[in-house]
């Protein structure tokens, strides 16, 4: 393909992206509740006269010429959204262009970086003799780290050798990203009569156990993601004044880096306090990209810098290497009027293409 074709190829996938864009911002596509939009993308494919297939709300594709000889490349991201904060001054379900924005809910988290990628994917559907094969993956249930989505799909997919996941990152490189767990606690007291001398109020333990929380930092501290951060984000005690409560629950979020695995976290944490603690889950684990994987150093070729990333995405799910990138600001994602400038997503799509190309 000449370099004329070649511009003219990718303008016209801008094209088709931005109006696809367009499109799943009209439809709502609530965690858990994606079914028109995951039957929007399976259009871009079908349009693209790419096979592509369907389990749930998860829409996927291979590459043209797959040799499961050779190593597999996913590429991901999400169309699920949150639900509009009640700040919102404009339909969150009216995509609106002004001034080289594109207002819409999802727009920036991450219809952007889906519809930048599912560009890239068309764009080297078809070429022949790559070096990896690609996996194009649009998922569900993102948003509420369902098991109804990426989780639920990987099975299906062949073994995958790494993955760039769009998130918006500015088209920077997030090679690290913290994990998460949620850990339910329960402090537990004796019940008695406010006005006398009696029982063991949980409050007091809870408050014991928070203040230790609020001053321990783990010893070991990544050079990219930083320290573990521990945060109480619920509490609730009590149902009549005059009674002393005999257990007070809290919770907390636990932000974890490549540095300590999620189980040596909690045991940590159950050592140290007296309140019973539950973990929700273990499943969404730190993960991270060595800075001399390839894509990365492709990435860097082309100008961008590595951080760490302290948001959790579906890279969380995967047991592979992965890289967080995609056009579009993070400070945008879940806010009011939620935008992202048209010329990111050309940004996107050149830049995805750009970095592939020196691996392929």
């Amino acid at each position: 393909m000449s370099q004329l074709d070649e511009q003219s190829t990718q303008i016209a996938l801008t094209t088709d992206a931005f109006a696809l864009l367009k499109r799943l911002i009209s439809i709502p596509s609530f965690s858990r509740q994606e079914e028109q939009t995951a039957t929007q993308i399976e259009s871009f494919f079908q349009e693209k006269q790419i096979p592509f297939k369907r389990l749930k709300n998860n829409v996927w594709a291979q590459n043209k010429h797959f040799d499961s000889s050779k190593p597999t490349l996913l590429l991901n991201s999400h169309h699920d959204t949150v639900k509009p904060n009640p700040s919102w001054t404009l339909d969150p379900f009216e995509p609106l262009e002004h001034d080289d924005k594109l207002y819409g809910l999802g727009s920036n988290d991450a219809g952007g970086c889906l519809v930048s990628l599912l560009a890239t994917f068309a764009y080297f559907y078809d070429r022949p003799n790559m070096a990896y094969n690609m996996v194009m993956a649009a998922t569900a249930e993102e948003e509420i780290s369902g098991r109804d989505g990426l989780e639920l799909l990987l099975p299906e997919l062949p073994p995958l050798s790494f993955a760039i996941v769009g998130e918006p990152t500015e088209m920077q490189l997030a090679i690290a990203e913290k994990g998460l767990l949620v850990l339910d606690c329960t402090a537990h007291g004796v019940s008695g009569h406010a006005a006398r001398d009696e029982g063991d109020n949980a409050i007091y333990k809870a408050i014991r156990d928070i203040n230790w929380l609020t001053t321990y930092q783990f010893p070991k501290v990544s050079p990219t993601l930083g320290p573990i951060k521990l945060s109480v984000t619920i509490i609730n005690a009590g149902t009549q004044h005059n009674v002393v409560p005999d257990t007070c629950t809290f919770t907390i979020d636990v932000r974890v880096t490549e540095q300590y695995t999620l189980e040596e976290v909690i045991d940590t944490i159950q050592a140290n306090i007296n309140a019973t603690v539950k973990p929700r889950s273990i499943r969404l684990k730190p993960s991270s990209i060595p800075i001399n994987h390839p894509i990365v150093q492709a990435g860097l070729a082309l100008g961008r810098y590595t951080y760490g990333s302290p948001t959790t995405s579906d890279q969380a799910v995967l047991n592979c290497p992965s890289l967080k990138c995609g056009p579009g600001h993070s400070a945008r994602s879940h806010s009011a009027d939620e935008f992202i400038y048209s010329k990111e997503i050309a940004e996107g799509i050149t830049g995805y293409i750009q970095m592939l190309e020196q691996i392929i």
